[in-house]
């Protein structure tokens, strides 16, 4: 009797050391992506798309307007900015580097629920990066998006459902995920 006894004593033990060491996998953040993007027409947007190429190494992409705003010039059809999309390590990578261009602080208005954004007014102060006659001298947004495991059951196509609002990131674990991982400061 002695032994059944001690049996189950060790099984609840090794439960609780498991719910202690890994909390729910479900709540774990992470980056799924950094957008680079830099608005600009004509011989700027050409001049626009080659710093992205150069920053990112991927080819990057136009973006074409889809709604007439005539106070900006802007009609359908016309190409109004280019951007490039990084995921998994490569966008840490990069985010490392564009930190390094603020001095790794950042603002709390630049952060909102499930992302945050920055802009660098001139790439050349990106550590590393050297002045590019082609290029000029160009400034860029930086949009980092979090997200957690189980977000596809809202976005796929096919039974998509509902998550819950806990399932969003909000902007207390943003600025904690920051702090620990890339060494930031929030002020």
């Amino acid at each position: 009797m002695s032994s059944v006894k001690k049996v189950s004593k060790n099984k609840d033990e090794k439960v609780k050391k498991v719910k202690n060491e890994s909390e729910n996998p479900n709540r774990i953040i992470f980056i799924e992506k950094v957008i680079l993007s830099a608005g600009a027409v004509g011989d700027d947007l050409k001049k626009a798309k080659k710093l992205l190429e150069l920053l990112s190494g991927m080819r990057a992409q136009i973006i074409i307007s889809s709604k007439r705003i005539p106070d900006f010039g802007v009609r359908p059809g016309l190409e109004v900015g280019t951007r490039v999309t990084l995921r998994k390590q490569k966008a840490s990578d990069l985010l490392m580097k564009l930190l390094g261009a603020l001095d790794n602080i950042i603002r709390k208005k630049q952060v909102s629920d499930n992302h945050f954004s920055f802009g660098i007014e001139e790439y050349i102060e990106i550590p590393g990066i050297t002045y590019q006659r082609e290029i000029g001298i160009r400034g860029l947004n930086v949009t980092v998006v979090f997200a957690r495991n189980g977000l596809r059951v809202k976005r796929k196509k096919i039974k998509s459902g509902q998550i819950p609002d806990k399932q969003y990131i909000a902007k207390e674990e943003i600025i904690k995920f920051m702090e620990d991982n890339f060494k930031t400061k929030v002020i």
